[in-house]
């Protein structure tokens, strides 16, 4: 079946698109999540879907041929997340509320870029859902880039990401540049929302992030065991989702994310049942 699937070459590209994003999305989730950030991806994916809409607009233009609606969206996320962080810098108090005021002003372009790009169309669907074949090779070779830099910084930067996330006071003390460091990790999220968009979706990005290392959460132990399970648990999920999207002819977002719930839904019985054992054990 899968080896059916690779014999073309737009198949190819978005099979090799979909492990990359597989990984890298779990990646940055693991953070999101231990630090209680998982509407920044929300946040995020509103307005890269606002930067898509604007690239759809312009490509009606005379000088169209300078935008590309994935470049778009992916300008429009990092420069979100930049209004994030200074919005937290503003609002020292309540940093959390420049999550919904960045989301709202992204739905709010999104919805003047859409309207101006003549409504939905078929473009528009495929990037609000995810396709099996929108993939491109140069789309293909911005994400393998785009996820290079993404792993190389998570590696780098691993140890001051980990004590930020679990104590920001002690990466305060420790000497750890807390908002470059935080600058940082929130532009990776960006570059990973804008990366995805093309396999799942702008709307349903924010679940790859998340359902997997919500999975994961309920059966490992540690740290870099959860980046682990999570990143297996993805990676399944976005497989079988695009085998199953490409067979039913459906967009793959739709059924990645299903297969990304069934797997929590399994974890989740697995653990309570783990635990009734565990339980009668003792007893």
């Amino acid at each position: 079946m899968l080896a059916d699937i690779l014999q073309f070459d737009f198949l190819r590209h978005t099979f090799l698109t979909g492990i990359l994003i597989g990984i890298i999305a779990p990646l940055l989730g693991t953070f999101l999540v231990v630090r209680r950030l998982s509407l920044l991806a929300d946040a995020l994916s509103h307005v890269t879907l606002a930067g898509i809409a604007f690239g759809l607009f312009m490509e009606k233009q005379y000088f169209a041929a300078f935008f590309n609606p994935l470049y778009s969206g992916m300008g429009f996320s990092v420069i979100g997340a930049v209004l994030i962080e200074k919005l937290r810098s503003v609002y020292s108090a309540y940093q959390e509320i420049g999550i919904p005021i960045i989301l709202s002003g992204g739905v709010g372009l999104s919805v003047i870029f859409i309207a101006l790009a003549n409504g939905f169309n078929t473009d528009l669907f495929n990037y609000l859902f995810g396709s099996v074949s929108a993939v491109s090779q140069a789309d293909f070779y911005t994400i393998l880039i785009i996820s290079i830099f993404i792993i190389v910084m998570i590696v780098l930067f691993y140890k001051e990401l980990l004590t930020l996330s679990f104590d920001e006071e002690h990466a305060a003390v420790s000497g750890i540049h807390s908002k470059r460091i935080h600058f940082l990790f929130i532009v990776l999220t960006a570059l990973v929302i804008a990366a995805s968009i093309r396999i799942v979706g702008v709307l349903l990005v924010s679940a790859l992030m998340t359902l997997p290392v919500a999975s994961a959460m309920r059966v490992v132990s540690s740290f870099k065991q959860l980046i682990l399970y999570s990143i297996i648990f993805a990676e399944i999920s976005v497989i079988l989702g695009l085998i199953s999207g490409y067979y039913l002819n459906i967009p793959p977002g739709g059924t990645i994310v299903v297969i990304a719930i069934i797997i929590l839904l399994c974890c989740l019985a697995w653990k309570k049942l783990s635990v009734k054992h565990h339980v009668q054990k003792s007893a």
